[in-house]
C-alpha cells in the first residue's frame, strides 16, 4: 500500500512539473575571472525575480525562464559589477562572465558584510562545514557513515542501516545532534540502534569538534553535529527531485522525491523516502560468538534486513525582517538484530533465520520518530531575534523470542521493552553590535523530557528531565584580523526516577532458613538535581593565508537516567547493567588548537587537542554474576586525552585533486577499577587517502569524476577488557560521477556509481557495534545512485 502511495505522489509531480514547464527553459553560464580564467565562486547573479550564485568550478543555473530578453546583474568583491542582457529561446547557449578585478581605495569605502569563509577564520571554535556536494558525492547507508570521512569523525555501526556518531573516541549523549536548531532527542544512550533522521534533502552540516556546551547544553561536551536549516527557496521558484538507489550486498531497493516552491513570501517543500533492505554480506561465512561458532548461509548475516519510510513538509514565510519556517517530520523504521547477537537462546530457536534473506524475525526493533520544529529569527535596528520551538516523540519497541530467565516465567508476547519518550524544546537567543568592535549573544535553552516504559524486560526506569540554561558570548575584534571569543553559562537541571517493580516474583533465601516470595523493587522514585557552569575563551589570528586558532573550554554533562538507575539484562549485550545513583555529572576541560593554511592550489592543516575529565561516567565490569550474566556497573574515573587531526589537499593541475587525512586519539584512565586502561569503542590511529580526477565530457556523461578513497587503519592494542584487541586493515572504495545531460532545456540527471570494499575485504571496525561478537563489516557493495530533477 505504502509503495502504491508513493509512486502515485511521483506521478503527480512528474506531471505536475511537466504541465508547468511547458515553453520554460533555463540560463546556464559560468563567470570567470578575466585575468587568470579561474572560475569564481560565489558571484552574485540577479534579476527581476530572479536570482543564482555561481557554484565552486563558477557555474550557474536560472530556471523555469519564459522566452524574452532579461537583463541580469553579475557582482563579487573585488571585482567591477557587469550587466548582460540575455536572449531567451530554444536555441539559448551556455554564457562565459568574464569579471575584471577592481583596484578600490580601501580608504573611501566601508565594509557592510563578509564572506562565509571569512566568517569562519575569524570565529575561534574548531569547526567543519559540510557541504551538499560533500553529502551527495559521499553519501553511504546512513548518515553518520556519510559523515565519517571528515577527520576526527567516525561511528558506531549497528548493521548495514544505522550507526551513531562519534567525534574524536566520545560518543552516545557526549555528541549533541541538532537539527533546525532543535537537539534530536531519541534512546541515544542505547548501544543497538542509530539517529532517526533521513539524510536524504539536507543541505548543509556544521560539525563541531570539543566542548560545544556553551552554545548547546551539557550534551555537546564532546561536540556537535548541527544540521543546519537549508537555505529558502528563490521567489517564483518551483524545483522537483527524485534519487533512486539501488545496491548488491544487501540488495537495497530506495527512493527519495523532494519538492521546493515558492511564490513571493510564502514558500514549502516535502520530502518522502522508502527504503527496503534485505540481509548484508560479510566477508566470511562463520561467527564465533562465546566460544560458539555459527554458520552464516551464503555469507549473509541474518536477521540484518530492515525498512524505512520517511516523510517530511515545512511551510514558510519570509519577508522583510521576518522569517519563520514549520517543519513536520516523521521517520518510521524497522529493523532485524543479528539473531546471535541476542544471547545464544537463538541455538535453540524454531525460527528459520536462512528461509530469506529479507524477512525481519525475532529480535528486532520498531521505532518511530514525530518531530515538529518552528525556527523564527525578527530582525530590528541593532539586533536579531531568534527562536526555536520543538516538540518530538520517539516510540521504540524491542521485539524478542519469549523466553523465561530465571524467575522470570516465559512473556506471553514478543514485545520485550517499549520506549515512550517527549521532549519539549524551546531556544531563544539576541544577536546584537553594541559598537563596530563586538558581537554579542545572549540566550537561553529550556528542555523537559518525559520518558515511559512497557514491555516485560527491564532496563531503565521511566523518568522525567528538565534541563535549562543561561549564556552569553561575546566576540570582541581586536583588529581586522584577530579576534577574540569569550563566553560563559549556567546550566540546572534535574532528573526524576520512577520506581518499578518486577511483574513476576522472585525467591529469596532468608536467614532464619525461610523462603520469601517477592516482586524485587528495581527502582525507586528519586529525584536528582544538577547545576553547572561551562566557559569558553578562544582567538583567531588570520595571518595573510594561514589561520591560527586556540581555545580552552570548561563543560560538563549531566548523567542519564540509564547511568543513574539502570537494573536489567541487557540481552543485546549479553549482560547485567546496573546504575549509581550517587554519580555526579562529568566535567572536562580541553584545549584546543587549529592551524590552517591555504592557498591557490594547496592547503594544509592540523588540530591539535588535550582534553581532561575530572569525573569521566563509564560502564565497568565486576567480578560479580546475576543468573550467570557478568554484572556490570556504571563508575567514575579521571580520564587524559589527546589526539588530532591533520589534513592536506593539492591540485596536481585542473583535473586532478588529492586529499589526505589523518586522526588520531590516545585516551588513559588515570584513577578508578580500570586505572591505566583506555576507553571503550577508542577508534585506532587511521588515514585517507582520496584521489579525484575529472574526465573529459563523452556522449551524455557531463562533468564526469573518478573518485578513490583508501582507508589505512592501524590496530587498536588499547582496550579495555572485556574488549578484544582489533587487527589494522586497509580498504578501497571508488566511485564514478557523472551529468547525464539526457533532456534538452532541463537540468541534467545525476549519476554516482560507487563500489566500496572493492576486493572484499574482511576487517573489523574497532567503533562497530558488531565487532564485539566477532561480526566483521560488510563486504564488496556496488551501488547506483540516479537524481532526476524536474
Amino acid at each position: 500500500m505504502l509503495k502504491k502511495t508513493l509512486l502515485s505522489v511521483l506521478l503527480f509531480f512528474s506531471f505536475y512539473t511537466v504541465s508547468l514547464g511547458q515553453d520554460l527553459y533555463q540560463i546556464k553560464g559560468s563567470v570567470l575571472n578575466a585575468n587568470t580564467l579561474q572560475p569564481i565562486e560565489g558571484a552574485n547573479i540577479i534579476g527581476k525575480n530572479r536570482y543564482a550564485i555561481s557554484s565552486k568550478t563558477g557555474e550557474f543555473i536560472l530556471k523555469n525562464i519564459a522566452k524574452g530578453t532579461y537583463t541580469f546583474t553579475v557582482s563579487y568583491v573585488g571585482f567591477i559589477t557587469k550587466k548582460i542582457t540575455v536572449n531567451v529561446n530554444s536555441e539559448t547557449e551556455n554564457l562565459s562572465i568574464h569579471l575584471i578585478e577592481g583596484t578600490t581605495s580601501l580608504e573611501e569605502i566601508k565594509v557592510l558584510g563578509k564572506s562565509k569563509e571569512r566568517i569562519v577564520k575569524e570565529i575561534p571554535m574548531v569547526s567543519q562545514s559540510v557541504s551538499k556536494e560533500f553529502l551527495e558525492n559521499n553519501r553511504e547507508n546512513s548518515l553518520m557513515q556519510t559523515l565519517s570521512k571528515i577527520p576526527g569523525v567516525s561511528t558506531i555501526n549497528i548493521g548495514s542501516g544505522q550507526s551513531k556518531p562519534v567525534i574524536r573516541g566520545l560518543g552516545f549523549n557526549r555528541v549533541a545532534v541538532v537539527q533546525n536548531g532543535i537537539k534530536h532527542e531519541a534512546q541515544q544512550w542505547g548501544n543497538d540502534h542509530g539517529l532517526e533522521i533521513d539524510q536524504q534533502g539536507i543541505e548543509n552540516i556544521q560539525i563541531i569538534k570539543g566542548p560545544a556546551s556553551l552554545l548547546y547544553g551539557s550534551d555537546a561536551i564532546a561536540g556537535v553535529v548541527d544540521i543546519q536549516p537549508n537555505k529558502i527557496p528563490s521567489k517564483n521558484s518551483f524545483n522537483v527531485e527524485v534519487n533512486i538507489l539501488g545496491e548488491t550486498n544487501n540488495d537495497l531497493i530506495g527512493v527519495s522525491a523532494g519538492i521546493t516552491s515558492r511564490k513571493e513570501n510564502w514558500f514549502y517543500r516535502g520530502r518522502l523516502t522508502y527504503r527496503d533492505y534485505g540481509d548484508y554480506k560479510v566477508p566470511t561465512d562463520q561467527i564465533n560468538y562465546e566460544n560458539y561458532i555459527f554458520d552464516l548461509h551464503n555469507n549473509n548475516l541474518r536477521n540484518t534486513a530492515g525498512k524505512e519510510a520517511d516523510a517530511s513538509i515545512s511551510i514558510g514565510y519570509d519577508k522583510n525582517s521576518i522569517t519563520s519556517e514549520t517543519s513536520f517530520s516523521n521517520v518510521n523504521a524497522k529493523n532485524g538484530f543479528f539473531a546471535n547477537a541476542h544471547g545464544l537462546e537463538v541455538r535453540t530457536s524454531s525460527i528459520d533465520y536462512d528461509s530469506s534473506n529479507r524477512d525481519i524475525d525475532l529480535p528486532f526493533h520498531k521505532v518511530n520518530h514525530f518531530k515538529i520544529t518552528n525556527n523564527t529569527s525578527i530582525k530590528t535596528d541593532n539586533h536579531k531575534l531568534y527562536f526555536d520551538f520543538g516538540f518530538q516523540n520517539n516510540h521504540r519497541e524491542e521485539h524478542s523470542e519469549p523466553v523465561p530467565h530465571g524467575y522470570m516465567p516465559k512473556p506471553s508476547d514478543s514485545k520485550e521493552r517499549v520506549f515512550k519518550k517527549n521532549t519539549y524544546s524551546f531556544n531563544a537567543r539576541d544577536a546584537f553590535k553594541p559598537n563596530s568592535k563586538h558581537d554579542m549573544v545572549v540566550g537561553l535553552n529550556i528542555e523537559y523530557q518525559d520518558n515511559n516504559i512497557d514491555g516485560w524486560g527491564f532496563l531503565i526506569p521511566e523518568y522525567d528531565r528538565f534541563t535549562a540554561g543561561i549564556f552569553g558570548y561575546d566576540q570582541f575584534e581586536v583588529n581586522s584580523n584577530l579576534h577574540i571569543l569569550a563566553g560563559l553559562r549556567y546550566d540546572y537541571g534535574f532528573v526524576d526516577t520512577k520506581a518499578y517493580y518486577d511483574w513476576f516474583q522472585s525467591t529469596i533465601n532468608n536467614d532464619d532458613g525461610s523462603t520469601s516470595y517477592v516482586y524485587l523493587q528495581r527502582s525507586q522514585d528519586k529525584t536528582l538535581n544538577f547545576g553547572n557552569v561551562s566557559a569558553s575563551l578562544g582567538l583567531s589570528y588570520i595571518n595573510n593565508k594561514t589561520t591560527y586558532k586556540v581555545n580552552i573550554g570548561r563543560s560538563f554533562r549531566m548523567p542519564l537516567s540509564n547511568e543513574l538507575a539502570s537494573d536489567g539484562v541487557n540481552y543485546h549485550m549479553y549482560r547485567y547493567e546496573r546504575g549509581n545513583i550517587d554519580l555526579d555529572p562529568e566535567i572536562s576541560y580541553q584545549l584546543d588548537v587549529d592551524v590552517d593554511h591555504t592557498s591557490k592550489s594547496f592547503s594544509i592543516g592540523v588540530s591539535p587537542f588535550v582534553n581532561i575529565f575530572e569525573n569521566y561516567i563509564y560502564l565497568n565490569p565486576t567480578s560479580s554474576y546475576y543468573e550467570t550474566l557478568q554484572i556490570y556497573e556504571y563508575t567514575q574515573a579521571k580520564v587524559f586525552r589527546i589526539g588530532g587531526e591533520f589534513r592536506a589537499n593539492t591540485s596536481i593541475n585542473k583535473n586532478l585533486q588529492l586529499d589526505t587525512s589523518v586522526e588520531y586519539v590516545y585516551s588513559r584512565q588515570t584513577s578508578g577499577a580500570k586505572e591505566g586502561f583506555t576507553l571503550p569503542f577508542s577508534p585506532p590511529l587511521s588515514g585517507l587517502l582520496s584521489v579525484n580526477y575529472r574526465l573529459k565530457d563523452a556522449f551524455l556523461f557531463k562533468n564526469p569524476q573518478l573518485m578513490a578513497d583508501f582507508r589505512i587503519t592501524a590496530a587498536q592494542e588499547e582496550i579495555v577488557p572485556p574488549e578484544e584487541k582489533t587487527v589494522g586493515y586497509q580498504v578501497l572504495n571508488m566511485s564514478f560521477l557523472s551529468e547525464l545531460d539526457v533532456f534538452k532545456n532541463n537540468d541534467p540527471i545525476e549519476m554516482r556509481l560507487k563500489l566500496n570494499n572493492v576486493f572484499d575485504t574482511k576487517y573489523f571496525n574497532h567503533t562497530s557495534f558488531y565487532r564485539l561478537i566477532d561480526v566483521p563489516e560488510a563486504g564488496r557493495n556496488l551501488s547506483l545512485s540516479v537524481t532526476i530533477p524536474f
